[in-house]
């Protein structure tokens, strides 16, 4: 971004990255915005860095569910899927959820579960077993639901799934797919599809996770109900599990994704599901979960069950409405995520040396080994991607086969490549979607593989960047930084995938009472004697990063640093505050 100011003239961080501000149109169309809807201009910064303009803001700082729900009939096979529930409702038929084991997977049969049960069907719930039965519907165990159950209804995946589908029809049941997965050239044998990512949808829903598709097919369901002078099932105070799943899935947290968070997260702080409730409890949140904590707090340990214990767990979880079977579900799934971050570091310890010694500038980085957990490839591949600024594929091989999963950056579409060498015979199996996908892969075609995908996703621009820059939303003093301006900060939120959280410098500030803390963070006090305030801060993985021996060596004969972070509340001791969570820093003048 050559075009861009260098903010406090900041070219090579202490990471290395060159700090760009906005440019003078955002500036200009900030201050118009803060005039309009009467804000903070560095509110109106924000606003104007994601393309609202001066007549939107005032409604995208207040979204209305109700003004973003689109029609449910928009989606392909919406109808005949709503249909088909209520029918099997009508007639008390039994039912079968088939899910995926991540969190969205979790949440969209929660979903569909607890409407049933409000309709007086208890569902089956099928969980697969990650390591025995791997990602979606397989022939067996379609096979035994079909012969037993007279609606099948495939949640978070089955997009993809052919022979399982026509397996499950087979043996007498009828079929249908909640997904948003990138489908194949042709659809599976069901009686519905819905899917805004089918190559024949108009919907324009492509952003949503599966979670947002079950939602708006109990919608047109519950529509059907009223229609007809039925008790239809309330769903507003379902949305936790949609913002849950949402952001835990990184869809793009704009339009109608982001009201379902914002709405989500107000239930959310309601305590009222016993089983997301407890597990705040156990993570120990002092305060009502945030978009951040439903993605690095709460979303990691519904995930824990299917990756490291048992598949079925987070949905059991979800769906529980006892408060004591809630606490101890919640405090296995957070044994079994320490479990999961221990054997996570160790594979992503051997996952940094192979992309270091192959090419971390390459247009995909991956990594492989025989016997890494197939349940933390997944996250490994997070952590590569986050650090190298690359798509990443990490694979855990057992036999003479690997199973792998990749995740992608903004701009290139991982799962549509993975999907395509799947068709073309190089993968054994693949898809997902945009950001992320998994695999599987033969071990002696390995290298062919990840060398075809490398090829495929840098004609998508994959690995043409050079060392990442950190954009700047805006500059304050830390007398600025208030609690008052936290909250209006975050009246453009929920942030996460798409929309960021603002990004602040401080330039010029004095660091004091510099002490290390865990695993190698850093708590700071920051403060500008010129403006005058204070401001409490910490830096994650500090030591590591050289952003710690920066503030112990300007700190002792203090000298001035600029640093760069996300303003957050802090509310220890019952005393609300705002504090910086520093992303990077750099030596003042």
């Amino acid at each position: 971004m050559p075009d861009l100011p260098a903010v406090f003239g900041v070219t090579a961080s202490v990471t290395g990255r060159r700090w760009v501000g906005p440019d003078a149109a955002v500036e200009r169309m900030g201050l118009a915005i803060a005039q309009a809807a009467e804000v903070p201009e560095i509110v109106g910064r924000v606003l104007a860095a994601r393309g609202v303009l001066p007549e939107e803001a005032a409604g995208y700082l207040d979204p209305k569910l109700r003004d973003l729900m689109p029609d449910p009939s928009t989606l392909g096979d919406m109808d005949a899927a709503a249909e088909r529930l209520v029918r099997a409702v009508r007639a008390r038929e039994s039912v079968a959820i088939f899910g995926d084991y991540d969190v969205d997977g979790a949440a969209s049969a929660a979903l569909l579960r607890l409407w049933l049960a409000a309709q007086g069907i208890e569902a089956t719930v099928y969980i697969p077993d990650r390591i025995d039965e791997g990602y979606g519907p397989n022939v067996p165990a379609m096979q035994a639901l079909g012969a037993t159950h007279d609606l099948i209804v495939c949640v978070d995946c089955g997009t993809l799934s052919h022979e399982p589908v026509a397996a499950a029809r087979a043996a007498g049941a009828d079929v249908m797919v909640a997904d948003h997965h990138l489908p194949g050239e042709t659809l599976p044998p069901a009686l519905a599809v819905v899917n805004p990512n089918r190559h024949d949808d108009t919907s324009g829903l492509g952003a949503l996770c599966a979670a947002g598709v079950v939602f708006l097919l109990l919608v047109a369901a519950n529509r059907l109900i009223r229609r007809a002078g039925g008790r239809e099932v309330g769903l507003i105070d379902m949305l936790d599990l949609v913002a849950v799943a949402t952001v835990a899935d990184v869809a793009p947290l704009v339009g109608l994704n982001r009201a379902f968070v914002r709405q989500g997260l107000a239930v959310l702080a309601r305590r009222g599901r016993p089983g997301l409730a407890a597990l705040a409890d156990v993570a120990r949140l002092r305060a009502p979960p945030g978009s951040r904590d439903l993605g690095f707090v709460l979303g990691p340990r519904i995930n824990a069950g299917g990756r490291v214990g048992r598949a079925g767990l987070g949905v059991e979880l979800l769906t529980t409405a006892d408060p004591a079977h809630a606490a101890r579900l919640a405090a296995e799934l957070d044994l079994l995520n320490e479990e999961r971050r221990r054997i996570e570091a160790e594979v992503l310890d051997a996952a940094i040396r192979q992309v270091e010694a192959r090419d971390p500038q390459a247009p995909l980085i991956w990594a492989a080994g025989h016997g890494w957990h197939p349940g933390v490839v997944g996250i490994v591949a997070a952590r590569l991607k986050e650090r190298f600024n690359r798509p990443a594929v990490v694979i855990g091989v057992d036999g003479a086969e690997g199973k792998g999963s990749g995740r992608s950056v903004a701009g290139v579409d991982l799962g549509s490549a993975v999907g395509a060498l799947a068709r073309e015979g190089l993968l054994l199996k693949g898809g997902g979607h945009r950001m992320a996908a998994g695999l599987t892969v033969e071990e002696d075609r390995l290298e062919d593989a990840m060398a075809a995908l490398a090829e495929r996703l840098a004609r998508q621009g994959a690995g043409a960047e050079g060392p990442r820059d950190l954009r700047i939303d805006g500059t304050l003093a830390p007398g600025g930084a208030t609690p008052e301006l936290v909250a209006r900060l975050e009246a453009a939120g929920p942030f996460g995938q798409a929309n960021p959280a603002p990004r602040l410098a401080f330039g010029g500030v004095i660091p004091s009472g510099v002490r290390i803390v865990g695993q190698g963070h850093c708590q700071v006090r920051l403060a500008a004697p010129a403006a005058g305030g204070a401001l409490a801060a910490i830096a994650f993985g500090a030591c590591e990063s050289g952003i710690a021996g920066l503030f112990e060596a300007r700190a002792s004969v203090r000298a001035p640093v600029h640093v760069a972070g996300r303003l957050e509340i802090d509310d220890w001791g019952g005393t609300r505050r705002a504090k910086l969570r520093i992303e990077d820093a750099a030596p003042g003048a």
